[in-house]
């Protein structure tokens, strides 16, 4: 069964999934990605998922497409081998953008300073 959390940071979306994605449980996924139509990046952390099944490859295509119609970055996050494996066979399908671990960091930087610089504006304008 697959787990899905998702956290936002300003304008990015992770989406961090746990279990196996086959075509049933990607549904999960899709709505937890697409909730997300007002973000800039969204990051879909694969670090605990232990299966990808071809209808889970499917509706990341679709959810690729998805984002680029809305214009926004779609990410896939730190995949263990035998899922990179099913999405580099799907490559000839679509091209999977799969970030790495300092991409991520300097993303998440990037949003943490965005939260920070808007709470800052709010207090100074509550202040004045």
């Amino acid at each position: 069964m697959l787990q899905v959390h998702t956290e936002n940071i300003g304008d990015m979306a992770v989406i961090e999934c746990e279990g196996r994605i086959a075509r049933n449980q990607a549904l999960a996924l899709r709505d937890a990605v697409i909730a997300q139509n007002a973000a800039r990046i969204v990051v879909v952390d694969f670090s605990a998922v232990n299966v990808l099944e071809r209808g889970g490859v499917g509706m990341l295509v679709s959810l690729q497409f998805w984002a680029q119609q809305h214009g926004i970055q779609f990410k896939v996050f730190n995949p263990s081998n035998s899922v990179r494996h099913r999405l580099e066979q799907a490559s000839s399908m679509q091209e999977f953008a799969i970030a790495s671990l300092p991409e991520v960091m300097g993303m998440l930087s990037q949003a943490e300073d965005q939260v920070a610089r808007l709470k800052a504006n709010a207090h100074f304008k509550t202040a004045a």
